[in-house]
């Protein structure tokens, strides 16, 4: 039987990676994209879905429990994927109140629905469903140079306002499995890149202020490591844990690619470098960055004071997914960070157009 999904948050970054791989493997199942287009979520990003005969966008917020219901029961949907969430450190120490309200009480409304609907209405209760939660690794906390990597079982602590309402958002959807029997599963990732990526996050931040000839702004000594997953890769781990994962189970989906920031930048500079050495049209297409000039875009790198409860070091340990459904990410690191390299050069026109409508903005940094 074909699902008919709710996907969360489809106009961001993973949400619309995930829902375009779904519409193209699952071209049978109907897909309701719910999406309140704030800062970080654009219409642009369903381009390459917004013909397919199975997929419908619907702007709202996640926190209108009324309007979730509504989808649920006119739609006959039978599987949530939650992506919708504030997800930038930097904006939840400056502003907690947006990551209380989208991600702990917005999931929370969902979870009401999803009860409402499928557990407690006769006229539309499912047997068969499921709730799919997206989170993240930062609810662990921070590592040492020698701990070993998160797994299931790390208990969390969260360092960050962000870290704290994906905890409280993980928690609900597990109280909700126990105390009411909806069939939940979890997933927890590590840090994701790719197409689509927002540009005030790391990789393309980097990318575009070197096509631009901006600042590479690193916190402290750019030794902050990260565990780096290419997104089609997590979205497969998804669809395995959709396809085959245990009801009430959490699974950690990461790419086993531990990077220093600093190493990662001078990666992208390198790799820029190249792409410029072997096409030189590039340089009448960003004639800014340093290497349309004869330079190298590593002259771009300036280092700024570390922000506030900077987690030292992240890392995933994957085992589980991969011993129990068989998952193994497709791309290395600098397969994937090439292949968005090129994505991003070559599709100038989106993250120009988000740059110009980003509102609200904050001084990224690295």
């Amino acid at each position: 039987m074909p699902r008919r999904l709710l996907v969360t948050g489809g106009a961001g970054f993973i949400g619309c990676n995930f829902v375009h791989y779904w519409c193209a493997h699952h071209p049978k199942d109907r897909i309701v994209v719910l999406d309140a287009l704030t800062y970080a979520g654009h219409l642009m990003n369903l381009a390459p879905v917004k013909d397919h005969p199975q997929f419908r966008f619907v702007q709202g917020d996640i926190r209108d429990q009324a309007l979730i219901e509504h989808l649920l029961r006119s739609e006959a949907l039978d599987t949530i994927v939650h992506f919708a969430a504030e997800s930038h450190v930097d904006r939840s120490i400056l502003g907690p109140d947006a990551f209380i309200a989208t991600n702990v009480i917005g999931t929370h409304s969902l979870l009401k629905a999803a009860k409402a609907v499928w557990l407690d209405d006769p006229k539309s209760c499912r047997a068969e469903h499921r709730f799919h939660h997206v989170s993240t690794d930062e609810v662990y906390g921070s590592l040492g140079p020698q701990d070993p990597p998160f797994c299931e079982t790390t208990p969390y602590a969260p360092n960050s306002p962000y870290a704290a309402s994906k905890a409280a958002s993980d928690h609900l959807v597990r109280a909700y499995h126990h105390t009411f029997g909806l069939k939940v599963t979890t997933s927890n990732c590590s840090n994701n890149y790719g197409p689509y990526h927002f540009p005030e996050k790391l990789i393309p931040l980097c990318i575009t202020n070197i096509l631009t000839g901006r600042p590479l702004p690193i916190y402290g000594d750019g030794r902050h490591i990260r565990d780096w997953l290419y997104v089609e890769d997590h979205v497969r781990g998804i669809e395995l844990i959709l396809e085959h994962g245990r009801i009430g189970e959490t699974y950690n989906i990461g790419g086993h690619n531990e990077w220093a920031n600093m190493d990662i930048v001078r990666l992208i500079c390198n790799i820029v470098d190249e792409a410029f050495a072997a096409d030189p049209s590039l340089a009448t297409r960003y004639p800014k960055a340093p290497p349309a000039q004869g330079e190298l875009s590593e002259r771009l790198i300036t280092f700024v004071k570390d922000r506030p409860g900077h987690d030292r070091r992240y890392a995933i340990n994957a085992a589980k997914i991969m011993n129990t459904l068989g998952y193994k990410p497709r791309q290395t690191f600098e397969t994937g960070l090439r292949a968005t390299i090129h994505w991003f050069l070559q599709h100038a026109d989106w993250w120009q157009n988000v740059l110009l409508s980003r509102r609200h903005a904050l001084p990224s940094k690295i």
